[in-house]
């Protein structure tokens, strides 16, 4: 029997009684699905190449000076906050192509397909973290092409790197909860950015905390993502981040815990 000739009713029975290894596969599916969309449209990918280049070249180069006495000082400083930065707000996009695809009616015809329910959001979930890695790639690639080497060589790259990537991916679960309970794609993304834009520049991402106001260095010392930068800036130059890196991961495991079964429970219900 094809996907062609079941019936809407049917799908769902069928979907109900799909096993935990075709549910898996299946999600693959729809990651690969959203990897090809990529390829068709790769001006998705303006934020994850264009972005991460352009503003370490750009804050290098006229803040650097002024804050660290030479732009090469304070590439070292500045790159794992460019990095933070970048990745996680390219964690919007999947609460966005969420709303996109189902305000167009994609899902509804997924509905059709004898397929797990919650595979196209897993899915979508999945294909996202090629984004963050893209994001993640060009970033220290960049830095390296200005001159930036760092301290704790290639395994300090690849430890922040999944540690940023991981983060980013406990943020996305936020943003397709968003995605599914939104009226539209542009709200999602306005909702999303208006809690982003306050977290990570009110961060330690660009400038030390001490250097600000007190009560405003206050909000910064326990802003999560300065906890992420300082993990990251600190795996990158081998210092010991134990408290920063502990904070991050056991912060992204309780967004996960609490927005997981949020958005899959509110996307079943429109499934």
């Amino acid at each position: 029997m094809t996907a062609a000739t079941i019936v809407p009713g049917a799908a769902r029975t069928l979907k109900n009684h799909v096993s935990l290894g075709q549910t898996v596969r299946n999600s693959f599916s729809m990651a690969w699905r959203g990897l090809l969309k990529i390829k068709r449209t790769p001006e998705q990918l303006v934020d994850v190449t264009v972005q991460p280049i352009l503003f370490t070249v750009m804050f290098t180069y006229i803040f650097g000076g002024a804050i660290a006495g030479d732009a090469m000082n304070y590439l070292p400083f500045l790159l794992p906050g460019i990095l933070v930065q970048t990745v996680i707000t390219t964690s919007v996009v999947t609460g966005v192509q969420l709303r996109e695809d189902m305000d167009k009616g994609v899902f509804d015809r997924f509905r059709s397909l004898p397929i797990a329910r919650v595979a196209p959001l897993a899915g979508a979930l999945l294909a996202d973290t090629v984004r963050y890695a893209i994001a993640t790639v060009l970033t220290f690639v960049a830095g390296y092409l200005m001159g930036y080497r760092p301290e704790a060589g290639i395994g300090g790259v690849v430890a922040a790197s999944l540690v940023v990537i991981v983060a980013a991916w406990s943020l996305s679960w936020i943003f397709a909860f968003f995605g599914v309970i939104a009226r539209s794609a542009g709200s999602v993304q306005g909702i999303s950015f208006l809690i982003l834009f306050p977290l990570t520049f009110l961060s330690n991402a660009f400038v030390q905390a001490d250097t600000m106001p007190d009560w405003l260095a206050w909000f910064v010392n326990i802003n999560p993502v300065s906890h992420l930068v300082t993990a990251a800036r600190g795996l990158t130059t081998g210092a010991d981040v134990t408290g920063d890196l502990l904070a991050t991961v056991l912060g992204a495991a309780v967004v996960v815990a609490i927005f997981a079964p949020l958005t899959v429970r509110a996307y079943m219900r429109k499934a």
